[in-house]
């Protein structure tokens, strides 16, 4: 199994807040390469996001802005590669936000949600969060909230599903974007 996942954090409410954002190339079922950078955001910082993934401005104040960091990480989002995230709807929203916030073109490729997949393969979980999913799998996720953390979480959590279930099950939670 060979895919990306991602994660952002955000200052605010707005799509375009990204303050970091973390990549976990999979190959071969195995994160291979991983890949975290902050980001400087044109906007303000909510007190209850600082709380939420405790990134404060002062933190960003030299991190490069968002399209330094997708220079970076945009060959991985092409039309053949699956992207793989944890509630893939809002980290999709922040992509596409941020991208749009800076008049950069959006890529065409893969979304799997393994909020959404988790729901329907594990439907007697108490929730389907990260740190509950992982917890029910067994899973390490060493600090909730941070892009990396997450990232790597995600993309082990896909792994154990497409262990378990077979890759094919999986197919059917895939979405073209």
């Amino acid at each position: 199994m060979n895919f990306v996942a991602m994660d952002f954090e955000t200052a605010n409410h707005e799509k375009h807040s990204a303050v970091s954002v973390a990549i976990a190339v999979v190959r071969d079922s195995q994160v291979v390469d991983k890949f975290y950078s902050l980001i400087k955001p044109e906007t303000y910082f909510s007190s209850r996001n600082v709380a939420i993934n405790g990134i404060h401005e002062q933190d960003v104040a030299n991190a490069p802005k968002f399209p330094e960091v997708w220079d970076k990480i945009s060959p991985l989002f092409t039309e053949d590669k699956l992207i793989v995230a944890h509630n893939a709807t809002f980290d999709n929203s922040v992509l596409k936000g941020t991208l749009a916030y800076y008049g950069i073109e959006e890529p065409h490729y893969m979304l799997l949600d393994t909020v959404r997949s988790s729901r329907r393969l594990f439907p007697n979980f108490e929730n389907h969060k990260l740190n509950t999913v992982t917890s029910n799998l067994g899973i390490v996720l060493a600090h909730h909230h941070n892009a990396l953390d997450d990232a790597v979480a995600a993309a082990n959590i896909l792994i154990y599903e497409a262990h378990h279930f077979g890759e094919d099950q999986l197919k059917t939670f895939v979405k073209k974007k």
